[in-house]
């Protein structure tokens, strides 16, 4: 896979964009530790390898322990690793990741609403569509492990 282009270069204002969204979630509502199961459950499912890379990274840096990173691809099948706060997060994260299924379903919602409210819903939402959002940047650049975004 050969990179196509730096997005920073070719459209800095977009990358502008991005950022300030990044701005954005490093002071919303939501916990570090499920901001960081939001990036890597999304970018598993996309098949981000670089996003995944970076956010395994960044979790464990944070205090993420290795099971349950190992884990999150299966964590419906994983008993008890993951709470039920986040286990909410990880089907909002699902559902948006995967919204030409059924989009966010009103179950989820309402599972949601039970452990967040209306604003750290919107907060969890925008963490799961900006990462979707970063995944298809570096997708569709083929931005390799390691290089830098910026």
């Amino acid at each position: 896979m050969q990179k196509r282009f730096n997005i920073k270069t070719v459209a800095p204002n977009a990358l502008k964009a991005m950022i300030g969204l990044e701005s954005y979630l490093s002071q919303c509502s939501i916990s570090k530790t499920n901001k960081e199961l939001i990036k890597i459950r999304a970018s598993q499912i996309n098949g981000c390898a670089f996003c995944i890379n970076m956010h395994t990274h960044d979790a464990i840096k944070s205090g993420e322990t290795s099971q349950r990173i190992f884990l999150l691809s299966a964590w419906r099948e994983a008993g008890d690793i993951f709470t039920e706060e986040e286990k909410v997060v990880l089907a909002v994260t699902e559902e948006i990741t995967l919204i030409q299924k059924d989009g966010l379903s009103d179950k989820t919602y309402t599972n949601a609403l039970q452990f967040f409210s209306e604003t750290q819903i919107a907060d969890i939402i925008m963490a799961v569509t900006t990462i979707n959002l970063w995944n298809r940047i570096v997708l569709s650049t083929h931005l390799l492990i390691g290089e830098s975004l910026a």
